[in-house]
C-alpha cells in the first residue's frame, strides 16, 4: 500500500471547489484511494461527501493511501495537488 502525508493548501481547506478537484483526480486514477485526517478514519477520496465531511481545513495535514498498480504516481499527483491553493487558480 502506497502512503503520503501532505498539508492541505487551499484556504479554505478542502471545502467545494477544492474537493471537487481532489475528489476528480482521485477518481481519475481508477485505483481506491482513502483520505484520513491524523487520528481519525479514512474516506474514500472518491466521495465527495465523504472528503468534505472529513473537514479537513488550511493548515491540516492528511494521510493519502492507494492501492494497485501506479499507486506511488498517483498519490504523488494528489500530493502536488493539495499542495496548492486550488481555490486561488
Amino acid at each position: 500500500m502506497a502512503r503520503r502525508t501532505v498539508t492541505i493548501a487551499s484556504s479554505v481547506g478542502l471545502h467545494a471547489r477544492p474537493a471537487s478537484l481532489f475528489v476528480q483526480a482521485a477518481a481519475e486514477t481508477g485505483l481506491d484511494i482513502e483520505i484520513a485526517k491524523k487520528g481519525e478514519e479514512p474516506v474514500d477520496a472518491t466521495s465527495i461527501l465523504a472528503v468534505m465531511a472529513l473537514g479537513a481545513e488550511h493548515g491540516q495535514e492528511v494521510e493519502l493511501t492507494a492501492e494497485g498498480d501506479g499507486a506511488d504516481a498517483a498519490l504523488d499527483s494528489l500530493v502536488e495537488l493539495l499542495s496548492r491553493d486550488l481555490d486561488a487558480e
